[in-house]
């Protein structure tokens, strides 16, 4: 299996996690079918919108190859008639969004070192593409935005785009480090799950006001 399609697979699959989520956000809700289409659709895709408008790289992705369009719309049928087994989403929505913030912050990382971008905007391109969905559907639904929690998850996404960066600057094949950094990203988004892990609040200096 060639590079190409090693990373085409696992956009492809990038994009049905997020979606899963952005669907089972919709079943919080109890939205209608509809309702699951979009915001399985703003969750999968909506990062990477905006990753490929700030790139320029002259079509976004989803315009270019509909098939990303398709799996939304799969993903989010699919949740529409499987919710209902699941007896948290919230543990399922979690979890499925962990594992969409590893893939995305590895996968527009290589998008925009494949476009040239300079090191540190590349982790940039890698943490927007992952977590930028998750926002604009959290924005819209009223739900506290998973990205300004207090537990670990931008840090995550920040993980897997430096180790991305780090394994393919030291020669490591795609085939290696993609999967070796999306791991890292997941290990990390899992503690922070599971053991309630949370980075240091910011506290007022002693006499200043809050």
């Amino acid at each position: 299996m060639s590079a190409d399609t090693v990373i085409y697979t696992l956009d492809l699959l990038g994009i049905a996690v997020f979606a899963i989520s952005g669907a089972l956000a919709a079943a919080e809700k109890r939205l209608d079918i509809l309702g699951f289409v979009l915001f399985a659709t703003i969750t999968g895709i909506g990062g990477g919108t905006v990753r490929d408008l700030l790139l320029q790289t002259g079509e976004v992705f989803w315009i270019g190859n509909t098939a990303y369009l398709w799996v939304c719309i799969g993903a989010s049928i699919a949740t529409w008639f499987l919710a209902h087994f699941f007896e948290s989403l919230r543990t399922v929505l979690l979890w499925a969004d962990a594992m969409g913030l590893a893939l995305f912050s590895v996968l527009g990382t290589q998008k925009a070192l494949a476009w040239d971008a300079p090191l540190l905007v590349a982790i940039g391109m890698g943490m927007m593409t992952a977590t930028f969905g998750s926002l604009i559907r959290d924005s819209l639904l009223g739900r506290p935005a998973v990205l300004l929690e207090p537990d670990i998850y931008v840090t995550a996404a920040a993980l897997g785009a430096v180790s991305y960066v780090a394994l393919a600057s030291q020669g490591w094949s795609q085939e290696a480090a993609l999967p070796l950094a999306v791991a890292a990203a997941f290990a990390l988004r899992s503690a922070a799950i599971l053991f309630d892990l949370r980075l240091p609040k910011y506290q007022p200096r002693s006499g200043l006001k809050p």
